[in-house]
């Protein structure tokens, strides 16, 4: 064989093994998704604030008790800066050497006459407890680290004040304040989605007096009334996407999708399919044939 030929035939191999590396690492990353940056973030004042999926449910949850309540975004961003203080939005089952028996989102004491342990431990009741005292006092006129030590009533009176900023963030977008301005990134959904779940989150969250969920095969319809309660719903769905394996919300003209991570204008061939403009928020979960 000439040398020519030899030399062709040995490029041609080398670029086969490169290109079959290249389509390796491709394929890879592709069904793997471990490069993602799982995370929820929203932004204030130009600077971003991020939670992981955990933490922002969690978020969600407090912010649809009082929104569901008709409180004001000021008691939802103290509510957040407490809890975010408090066991960093995780659901803790255990407390620390001050509080024994602290538990849940806000650490609250079943000896300090917060409820049971299931109680205190299941977080609408926990976020419900919270707002039943901070109404009982003038607390918007009060700092968030002054309210939420008085609610609280804790060793540290000024450790609520650095979780300000980022509470302030997440109380406007999941109030419904800021529109579109929760965005969570995260990777490809692994099991499918229960609609019929999340309509009953919805209507234990926010009350049925605020929402009317109607769940119809893998897609969930609310019908709202404002637009600041679409987007605090549909930012709701959003922050608890992992948790409901959500594929897409639609609202006001806008989707978010699990793609893309971000809300964004649908493409002109699925706008029909988006919701109804701002009169209802629209939330697809996976099904058992998309995974895989």
């Amino acid at each position: 064989m000439k040398r020519a030929a030899r030399s062709a035939i040995a490029l041609t191999v080398a670029a086969g093994v490169i290109g079959g590396g290249i389509w390796g690492v491709q394929s890879y990353v592709h069904h793997s998704q471990a490069l993602v940056v799982v995370q929820c973030a929203t932004s204030v004042g130009g600077v971003q604030h991020t939670l992981d999926p955990e933490q922002a449910g969690n978020a969600a949850t407090i912010s649809a008790v009082a929104v569901g309540r008709a409180l004001p975004a000021r008691a939802t961003t103290i509510a957040l800066a407490t809890a975010y203080q408090e066991s960093k939005l995780r659901n803790l089952d255990y407390g620390d050497n001050a509080g024994p028996d602290s538990r849940g989102l806000f650490q609250q004491r079943p000896s300090q006459g917060w409820g049971t342990q299931q109680q205190v431990m299941t977080p609408v009741y926990a976020a419900g407890a919270f707002y039943d005292q901070l109404v009982r006092f003038d607390y918007q006129s009060m700092s968030i680290t002054q309210a939420a030590q008085k609610v609280q009533r804790s060793a540290f009176p000024d450790a609520y004040a650095p979780h300000e900023e980022r509470s302030r963030a997440f109380a406007a977008a999941l109030t419904g304040q800021s529109a579109g301005a929760l965005n969570c990134t995260l990777r490809r959904t692994d099991s499918a989605g229960d609609a019929k779940a999340v309509s009953k989150a919805l209507t234990a969250e926010y009350g049925r007096s605020f929402v009317d969920p109607q769940a119809q095969g893998s897609t969930v319809s609310v019908p709202v009334a404002s637009k600041n309660k679409g987007w605090a719903v549909a930012q709701w769905a959003v922050a608890h996407a992992q948790q409901h394996q959500t594929l897409s919300v639609s609202y006001g003209g806008l989707e978010w999708t699990r793609a893309t991570g971000k809300w964004e204008a649908p493409a002109a061939s699925d706008s029909a399919q988006q919701g109804q403009g701002s009169k209802q928020v629209r939330i697809t979960v996976a099904t058992e044939a998309e995974q895989g």
